[in-house]
């Protein structure tokens, strides 16, 4: 596989530097580009096996540090900074659109469990995301307030699932369906939250062709 360039840099946002991990293709852009959000362990590191593969095939990644907008401590703080997180989202799009390595006509969000309400939270009122991958997550009922749009989106989630319940991806599927937004749904039998080796290599092959149906150009 061509060799993929890692680098780290910041924005600004809510007056506060917010880092990102830059996972790029090693021939020229504009690519396709995704942002690529972790859960709520706040575990940057641990996207970068992900980003470097999306990369191999063609995407700009963007893996946030949204938790350096604010602290995280309990699920009361995830709720009260939730909206703040959601703003880095949207102005952490706005500093990609810039840049010349990113085609800002093909950009998605890439969420796990709390990145994936942040990403389907922003892709409903940013008409600038073109595509969503969330893997264990879902939307929250408040944004049905301020829900704006959707976009074509993927559904990951496992049946056993205590900490977000499965009912989060079936009440998704039911908003797309009734919207008739494209999508894509797999339900994984009995793992919990978070997908052991096995479930993840049946997870990113379903997340790339996504993606590359909904963000990739043509050949």
């Amino acid at each position: 596989m061509p060799t993929v360039t890692q680098s780290r840099s910041t924005f600004a946002s809510g007056g506060h530097a917010i880092a990102y991990d830059a996972f790029l293709p090693p021939n020229c852009g504009p690519f396709p580009t995704l942002v690529s959000l972790y859960g709520s362990g706040g575990d940057h590191a641990g996207m970068a096996g992900p980003a470097t593969l999306f990369a191999e095939h063609g995407f700009a990644v963007y893996v946030l540090h949204y938790f350096d907008r604010t602290e995280v401590n309990d699920k009361p703080t995830i709720l009260r900074h939730f909206p703040a997180w959601g703003k880095t989202v949207w102005d952490a799009i706005s500093h990609l659109d810039e840049l010349p390595e990113v085609d800002s006509k093909r950009i998605g969000l890439l969420g796990f469990s709390l990145g994936a309400y942040l990403a389907l939270s922003v892709a409903a009122v940013d008409s600038r995301v073109q595509a969503v991958v969330e893997f264990y997550g879902g939307l929250p009922k408040e944004m049905k307030f301020f829900m704006r749009r959707l976009c074509p989106t993927l559904i990951l989630h496992d049946d056993a699932d205590t900490t977000i319940p499965v009912q989060e991806a079936y009440d998704l599927r039911d908003l797309l369906e009734k919207k008739q937004i494209p999508y894509e749904m797999k339900v994984y039998p009995g793992i919990g939250h978070g997908f052991p080796e096995a479930i993840w290599q049946d997870a990113r092959e379903r997340s790339l062709k996504v993606l590359q149906k909904y963000l990739q150009a043509p050949d």
